[in-house]
């Protein structure tokens, strides 16, 4: 079982890349992470980050999932960076027993969670794959995951349906418990212009409801905020790993500097939203955000 499905409140960690960038001065080509599961520098970097949100799980006594650094270890993003099938295999295993290894620091459920990103930017559609297509792209690191032990995966930052049909399959083949979680721009439609709803509601339809349930990553809340309301559809959202910044995709793609916007602001947001809609269970941050923004939204929840 996982704990997120029953626990009233679950935290999440926040924006790992921009803050191995912006707080930890590290170089991540095409925000790849997972290079730093080869070195031990990156890998104490790692440990760093997992540790301060196993820091605050324990002091609000709630569970704490954390992705994998794999959002960009797929096999196109590892050819950029000349990294052979076998090695990127072996750091997809490597990178869920990093985590695992902080249970022993823990004192609430830990989940680790196979990152699983989109294999185009992430910040637009771009060319859409066939979900058939998406399965047998992303199959090779679900199932390095998997056999390093993940508790289930996320495909983070999904811009387009056929690809999160895609990975949800691929995962049900694996039998391994999947989430989804789109992106959405300014006006709350994913980018391939796609309304929030039908997209939850397509994938449910074409792979018989296979996420375990769905999630919200990579806005800022006053993007979305907006059209969520009624429907079976909201019964199926349970997460929200915001933005710091209320920057578009395409502003935030631009900027060169860290916009860490207002962690009160964000943590008063998160409260609303779950007041509003019980489905909301699960909180944490994407881009910008950091341990601070998580320790504010932890202390407005529980409150």
């Amino acid at each position: 079982m996982l704990a997120q499905l029953d626990a009233p409140l679950t935290l999440t960690d926040g924006g790992l890349e921009t803050t191995l960038i912006f707080h930890d001065g590290l170089d991540l080509p095409h925000f790849a992470a997972f290079s730093l599961i080869g070195t031990p520098e990156g890998r104490r970097a790692l440990d760093r980050y997992t540790q301060s949100y196993v820091d605050i799980a324990n002091h609000h006594d709630v569970p704490l999932i954390v992705e994998t650094a794999t959002w960009r270890a797929s096999q196109d993003w590892a050819d950029l960076l000349g990294i052979d099938a076998g090695s990127l295999a072996d750091l997809n295993r490597r990178s869920v027993a990093l985590i695992a290894a902080h249970r022993a620091d823990s004192d609430t459920e830990l989940v680790v969670s196979g990152c699983v990103g989109p294999r185009g930017d992430g910040y637009v559609a771009g060319d859409e794959m066939s979900s058939e297509a998406a399965a047998e792209y992303h199959r090779p690191q679900i199932a390095a995951l998997v056999d390093g032990g993940a508790d289930l995966v996320t495909g983070i930052t999904m811009t387009n349906v056929p690809e999160a049909v895609g990975i949800a399959r691929a995962a049900a083949a694996l039998d391994v418990p999947v989430v989804i979680s789109f992106t959405v721009e300014t006006d709350g439609r994913l980018p391939t212009g796609d309304l929030l709803s039908d997209a939850i509601a397509n994938v449910d339809r074409e792979t018989d409801a296979a996420p375990e349930y769905y999630m919200i990553n990579c806005a800022h809340p006053t993007h979305f905020d907006g059209v969520l309301g009624d429907g079976d559809w909201m019964a199926r959202l349970k997460g929200i790993r915001a933005n710091a910044s209320t920057m578009s995709h395409a502003e935030l793609d631009e900027a060169e500097e860290l916009d860490a916007g207002d962690a009160a602001d964000l943590a008063r947001r998160y409260a609303s939203l779950r007041d509003r809609f019980g489905s909301l269970t699960v909180f944490g941050g994407c881009c910008g955000t950091d341990d601070t923004h998580i320790a504010a939204a932890a202390a407005a929840l529980t409150r």
